[in-house]
């Protein structure tokens, strides 16, 4: 019998709500290995909202995990794509008992900024914490059925059942436990300590984070930059303005209206690279005339989404054809010319003789389309609308806030919603983009499909060890909902940052959005 694994709302506010372009779900602020010069400067950089906490226990949204990914660090982290490397970590984990026992031993000489050595105790302190204490995050480490100090530096993970993903779980931050336990409100909000190349100074809500190098960091390499202050700033072409004149060196998430605004900046660049998401149409297979295949395979046929990618996203995004974000799909040699050849060109035509032919449609069929307050979202269910009267149905596009469209899109309710758009961003594994739409755990709670065509499939390419069989689950179960269209997948966002040429060594990183001082780069502020 399989075991559930209930999936809190926490995951879906986390998910959908943060990121979905920057997601911040790695450290990725030191790597071993690059030289330095360590010659100072100070970077100003613009972000979208403001972060709210910095204790990576309970942390949950992305503003704040680009500024804690500076100061804290995981046994493992990410190199330049996506693949996991260690870093507080000696090397790869031991891995045994059928793929549910992980061995991992702790570099010597890694400490905490308070001066205190990195322990086993805080290793596994760090990964139980979430869970112990009923955090935000405790879903994303309940796989973990025990943890155990197998000597001075060594620390053993024994997990519930074989995890594919779970080396990706491994990325997660390591806190001091007697620093956090001493007096957890001052260590979220006042004086964060880890162990990473930044110390936390100073935070003002809505105003300023500001980190400073630590000068007596374990590892390498040393960071280049003495400060960094990141300044919350919303409206997009306020921040454009801020990189215009000088009041920020850096500005993130740049919008298909101003990309070109920024690329003709002759004193600025654009750096970017598609992050870990993945943006779609989604219909409601649970009731109303959207149950039936042949008629979200109509609502196919009523719109071009090659075209409205094209005139919506671009250049800010690219189009995807699976959940898959490119790189995951490569990098698992997925069929991706199959999955571009699923969906269809538009043909209003065929849309209509398939619409009239089904008894699922009332011949007065007003579609509910509900779509979050996000520009791009909107008109792509804008898009689709029309196609749908073009087809000679009525359709009524719902632009809800966020509180009132987590509500609605999981009721699975036709007066709610026959379909709706939204987005999603994760770890790279298949499993970040499949487990939470298409299996009957995530019914209700981060998917509002209730597609029930390929739960197995998912459930036991999760708990399985085995790369070749997860790969065969994966590509079989991802060709059937695109068949299906469970989902009609639409593009990925690019993490974007604007930033002025006097910055060097910024990267543009697809799992935690920038990168700043690691063993393939290290950020600094000279000359234009």
């Amino acid at each position: 019998m399989t075991q559930k694994e209930p999936i809190p709302d926490s995951i879906k506010r986390r998910r959908l709500l943060q990121g979905l372009g920057a997601t911040g779900v790695a450290a990725l602020a030191g790597c071993t290995g690059s030289q330095q010069s360590n010659s100072g400067g100070n970077l100003k950089l613009a972000q979208v909202k403001s972060p709210l906490e910095f204790d990576p226990i309970v942390l949950n949204d992305v503003p704040s995990a680009q500024v804690a990914d500076r100061v804290f660090e995981g046994l493992y982290t990410y190199d330049s794509g996506i693949n996991v490397v260690p870093h507080m970590a000696t090397g790869k984990p031991k891995v045994s008992n059928n793929g549910k026992t992980y061995v991992v031993e702790i570099q010597q000489g890694a400490k905490f900024q308070n001066g205190d050595p990195v322990t086993p105790e805080d290793v596994k302190y760090s990964f139980e914490a979430p869970v112990k204490e009923e955090t935000e995050n405790a879903a994303e480490l309940n796989m973990i059925d025990s943890i155990t100090k197998t000597g001075d530096r060594t620390v053993k993970f024994d997990l519930k059942y074989p995890y594919g993903p779970f080396m990706n779980s491994l990325t997660w931050s390591i806190v001091p436990k007697k620093v956090r336990e001493k007096n957890k409100k001052r260590f979220n909000k006042k004086k964060p300590v880890g162990s990473g190349p930044f110390k936390f100074d100073d935070w003002q809500e809505g105003k300023f984070a500001r980190l400073s190098r630590w000068d007596d960091y374990w590892g390498k390499p040393m960071p280049n930059l003495a400060k960094v202050e990141f300044t919350p700033i919303e409206e997009p072409t306020t921040r454009l303005t801020s990189l215009q004149t000088g009041e920020s060196d850096v500005i993130e998430e740049i919008p298909p209206k101003l990309w070109q605004q920024v690329q003709n900046m002759s004193d600025a660049s654009i750096a970017s690279v598609i992050g870990m998401g993945y943006f779609y149409l989604a219909f409601n297979c649970k009731n109303g005339p959207t149950t039936d295949p042949k008629v979200r395979e109509a609502i196919d046929y009523c719109f071009d989404m090659d075209q409205a990618v094209s005139n919506f996203v671009e250049p800010s995004g690219v189009r995807q054809y699976s959940p898959l974000p490119k790189q995951i799909a490569e990098k698992w040699g997925m069929p991706l010319n199959k999955w571009k050849q699923i969906p269809h060109d538009k043909n209003v035509d065929k849309a209509k003789t398939m619409l009239d032919d089904s008894d699922k449609v009332p011949d007065n069929w007003n579609a509910n389309i509900i779509v979050p307050p996000d520009d791009k979202r909107e008109q792509l269910g804008v898009t689709v609308a029309n196609g749908l009267k073009e087809a000679g149905y009525n359709a009524n596009v719902q632009r809800l806030d966020w509180g009132a469209f987590l509500e609605k899109y999981v009721s699975g309710k036709p007066s709610d919603y026959n379909m709706y758009t939204l987005g999603w961003s994760g770890t790279p594994d298949p499993d970040a983009f499949t487990y939470y739409f298409f299996t009957k755990e995530a019914h209700g709670t981060t998917d509002g499909t209730f597609y029930n065509g390929v739960n197995k499939q998912i459930v036991n390419a999760r708990r399985s060890a085995d790369r070749a069989e997860r790969k065969k689950l994966y590509t079989n179960a991802i060709t059937k909902l695109l068949q299906d269209r469970a989902h009609i997948p639409a593009y990925n966002m690019k993490n974007s940052f604007g930033m002025k040429n006097k910055v060097n060594g910024f990267k543009a990183h697809p799992v935690s959005s920038f990168v700043l001082s690691t063993d393939y780069t290290n950020a600094s502020i000279g000359s234009t």
